[in-house]
């Protein structure tokens, strides 16, 4: 049963050194057509599943904070006219923190949005200059303090584990960080994605990443200096107060479904995963011949959907109900896990199982993606 949405806007105003979507930049956009075309995809997909009151709205992708306002009311009204809105929605949008999107933001919070996830991803100058970033550091904490004046809910994310980064540097950004008193925090070790500027430079000797022992260790301070500070990590990279986590998101990690429209939206509705047309001429050639922008649908089978469910869920640190998982896509306990590897790193200290549940501790957190490999069956993985 669909209970949330995602809307992908893809358009960028500057490109990204670790983005591969940077064809979408973009100096103008057709407000009007493309409001026509996001709506016929929201009917289209409300057409697809069980009525239900939304529970979330998130608008992501390339730069959303600089939709018109009145777009972004139309579309938030078609929602609520085709799905009804649970009394307490949470209607999440991405934005940059510079001063053309935050001027923005008193017309987005009166146009329906009520939390505002916000890209700072340092406050450091040459770590934003290294990052890319359009805006610099004095923009965005005036950004920040926009948004906290406009927003119930407020959240923004930082990138750490950048090179020559030290744990005594990351400890002051990350103190500073909790000091503007914001709900929730995003706090990303940064990757560097193949095909990407930051790939090619690395390859070329421009900078050299921090080890990954290193990284281990910024990680752990991460932890403890969130907890301590009462927004405790819920997921592998994120953190927050008890009861202000992003229920959107949770939505993905507890794998619930969702619909996604707009260009490269992913979906989950009924056991079938959706995509949509990535390239944005693409898909507004598609809905118009066809009312959707579906680059195709696939049926999963109960293995896959366990299998996408295990490597989501255990991103939480509430981790899995294994039985629970197993009777609602009617599968053995024995097909969901390596029991016997699941043990050896339990006796490690990299997992705790209970008779019914399975979590992954801050020890085995840092370690996550190899734990995943190696617990989850591999005709789960291959699924």
């Amino acid at each position: 049963m669909v209970r949330a949405l995602y809307i992908h806007w893809p358009f960028c105003l500057q490109k990204c050194p670790y983005c591969d979507f940077n064809s979408h930049v973009r100096d103008s956009v057709d407000a009007v057509a493309w409001g026509k075309a996001l709506t016929a995809e929201m009917r289209h997909e409300r057409a697809a599943v069980e009525a239900a009151p939304l529970t979330s709205i998130f608008f992501g992708g390339g730069t959303p904070s600089l939709m018109p306002p009145a777009l972004v009311a139309a579309l938030l009204d078609e929602a609520e006219a085709l799905w009804g809105f649970a009394p307490d929605i949470e209607v999440t949008l991405e934005a940059n923190p510079s001063s053309v999107e935050a001027a923005n933001f008193a017309a987005l919070a009166a146009a329906g949005i009520n939390r505002v996830s916000l890209g700072v991803q340092a406050l450091d100058e040459p770590a934003l200059r290294f990052l890319g970033r359009r805006h610099d550091l004095a923009e965005g904490l005036a950004a920040l303090a926009i948004a906290q004046r406009h927003f119930a809910r407020v959240s923004f994310d930082l990138i750490y584990a950048r090179p020559g980064q030290t744990a005594e540097a990351w400890d002051a950004e990350l103190t500073r960080a909790l000091g503007f008193g914001t709900g929730h925090l995003s706090l990303y070790q940064l990757t560097i994605e193949p095909g990407t500027r930051f790939a090619t430079l690395r390859r070329e000797g421009a900078f050299t990443p921090l080890d990954d022992d290193a990284a281990a260790d910024l990680f752990a301070l991460t932890a403890a200096r969130t907890a301590a500070s009462g927004l405790c990590a819920y997921e592998v990279s994120n953190h927050a107060r008890p009861g202000e986590e992003s229920r959107h998101n949770l939505t993905y990690w507890r794998y619930r479904d969702y619909a996604g429209i707009g260009p490269g939206a992913h979906g989950r509705r009924g056991g079938v995963a959706t995509v949509r047309h990535r390239k944005p001429e693409n898909w507004l050639a598609a809905v118009a011949a066809h009312g959707h922008g579906l680059a195709g649908q696939q049926r999963l089978d109960a293995r896959q959907q366990a299998g996408e469910a295990l490597m989501m869920g255990l991103r939480l640190a509430e981790g899995i109900d294994i039985a629970a998982l197993a009777a609602r896509f009617d599968l053995p306990q024995a097909a969901l896990l390596d029991e016997r590897r699941v043990a050896l790193h339990a006796g490690n200290g990299l997992l705790r199982r209970s008779p019914t549940r399975l979590t992954v501790p801050p020890a085995g957190m840092v370690l996550l993606d190899a734990l995943l490999a190696d617990i989850v069956p591999a005709a789960l993985l291959a699924a």
